[in-house]
């Protein structure tokens, strides 16, 4: 009879998983037999922080849930900043790790890898359970599954004991199916926006892959949709596309001109509407709200507030509205054309660095483009249209983990075999997880690196400069990247902060992956 750690992979790819990150461990084997003539491709990472970025980073483009195996103890600490970032952004992310035997748990007796209480350290940022017999195993499988698929998705965390996972266990039932949920009565939603005349709709990334239906929201209500960064690329060159920053004035003045606001899967958190932390945010609280999550509805005040899935809610809603003829598109060119220049006010430099994302876009067309944080990627998530849906996410609102690039660059172009994928990252970042790099020349993988390198810490290095404090500890010694490069086994080119020598250089023929680094003066 198959064991435990055998019968969980077969329960993985009879809910549709097809590839698992990890590292392996004593703790992990049985996992690892389970692998042996299974369907589940595995990949190597080089650091478990690493696994759950690359987990992370399926999960946004593949639309499924990424899957994580690292062991007990240590790999589960490591694995928790890329569980976070995934919390945060509201990413389905699986993380399944070994815990040691059941008689010594919470005794204290210096065995491998022991915490006092692994799943304690988790349950604050994500749900926890622990298979604790091989009865356990379909039920913790559907319920995390369910996690994953009901209600805000995110990470979920399942341990199982090293005696355990050796246990022989009966073949699984089949999976079992989340409920669907019901929708709210659309009613006042329906009256308040036929009624309403300037409509603005605030676009999160709860409203990530409904791009053709908000399309026809948008037109149907002739409304500007405003693109917070995890829902930028659904409307591209679209008239009533404003992808910009709510923490922009030019953005909330469009917003406060609304006579009626629909926010479609979007929290309101401060890195997206205030990141400049000035307040004074237009009252929304006549808005028709729609989110998947309770809690989230329960922090804002709103006129209408629908707990649903936002694409069942945009379905639903296109033919109980009336079509509108407006001056929607005027609204949004304006929002568009006044963002981009405050973008000059807020920093002389900041055009520039702008102008370096939107040649990647023009070299790569349709490219994905995975970013760290880094100056560039700050300056895109104020004011950048991306000419793919869902094909522009980074690590630098939300929670903010330095180090994502690579292992999400990694995930994402597993989800999307043979696209193009760019990792745009600063150099410091790029020492926080430079060893995943290997991993995506071991899967040979079409992944650029692009490193944005300014020897410095140059985003902190600001603040404290416009804090009037010294700049302390924002110049660590930057990797030398031809030689890294080699190292790492990857083709590598260095091109001045110039673009058309960047777009000269991202034209060229690729196979696997790459370095490129643009070299930024102090």
């Amino acid at each position: 009879m198959k064991t435990v750690g055998e019968r969980l992979v077969e329960g993985l790819a009879a809910r549709g998983v097809e590839v698992v990150f990890g590292i392996p461990g004593v703790h992990t084997v049985e996992l690892y037999r389970g692998l042996s003539g299974s369907p589940v491709r595995h990949v190597t990472a080089r650091h478990e922080q690493g696994c759950a970025f690359m987990a992370d980073g399926y999960a946004r483009v593949s639309g499924k849930p990424g899957v994580a195996f690292v062991i007990t103890g240590p790999g589960l600490l490591n694995a928790l900043t890329a569980m976070g970032q995934a919390a945060a952004d509201s990413v389905p992310i699986l993380v399944i790790s070994g815990v040691n035997r059941r008689a010594s748990l919470g005794k204290g007796l210096g065995m491998l890898h022991e915490l006092p209480d692994q799943a304690a350290m988790v349950r604050p940022l994500c749900p926890s359970r622990q298979i604790t017999s091989p009865d356990q195993v379909a039920d913790v499988l559907d319920w995390a599954f369910a996690c994953m698929a009901t209600g805000r998705p995110g990470p979920v965390h399942i341990e199982v004991p090293t005696d355990v996972m050796p246990l022989p266990c009966p073949a699984l039932p089949a999976p079992v199916l989340p409920d669907v949920a019901a929708l709210p009565d659309l009613g006042s939603a329906v009256a308040r926006l036929n009624a309403a005349r300037r409509v603005v709709i605030l676009a999160g990334g709860g409203a990530r892959g409904l791009d053709a239906g908000l399309r026809a929201l948008a037109e149907r209500l002739d409304a500007p949709v405003v693109e917070t960064v995890n829902a930028r690329g659904m409307l591209y060159q679209h008239p009533l596309c404003v992808p910009a920053s709510p923490s922009l004035d030019a953005v909330r003045a469009l917003i406060a001109g609304a006579d009626q606001i629909l926010a479609l899967g979007t929290e309101f958190g401060p890195t997206d509407y205030d990141m400049y932390v000035r307040g004074n945010f237009p009252d929304t609280s006549g808005m028709i709200r729609v989110d998947i999550c309770a809690q989230q509805l329960a922090r804002h005040p709103a006129a209408v507030a629908l707990q649903a899935d936002a694409g069942a809610v945009v379905t639903a809603l296109l033919p109980l509205l009336a079509a509108k003829l407006g001056d929607g598109a005027v609204r949004a060119e304006a929002a568009r054309v006044a963002a981009r220049a405050e973008l000059t006010a807020l920093d002389a430099l900041m055009p520039g660095r702008l102008e370096m994302v939107e040649t990647i876009r023009a070299a790569m067309p349709g490219a994905l483009i995975v970013g760290d944080s880094t100056q560039p990627i700050y300056a895109a998530n104020l004011y950048y249209d991306h000419d793919r849906a869902g094909g522009f996410f980074n690590a630098a609102t939300g929670f903010g983990a330095l180090g994502f690039g690579p292992g999400a660059a990694i995930g994402a172009a597993l989800a999307a075999p043979g696209e193009k994928v760019v990792c745009l990252i600063g150099d410091g970042g790029l020492q926080f997880s430079p060893g995943e790099l290997r991993t995506a020349v071991d899967e040979a993988l079409p992944i650029t690196f692009l490193v944005w390198n300014n020897a410095a810490f140059g985003e902190i290095a600001d603040a404290m400069r416009g804090a009037n404090t010294e700049v302390i500890g924002c110049a660590p010694s930057p990797l030398w990247m031809e030689p890294f490069a080699e190292a790492c086994d990857l083709p590598f080119a260095s091109v001045p902060l110039d673009p058309e020598a960047l777009h000269w250089e991202l034209s060229q023929p690729q196979t696997g992956p790459r370095m490129i680094e643009i070299r930024v003066e102090r």
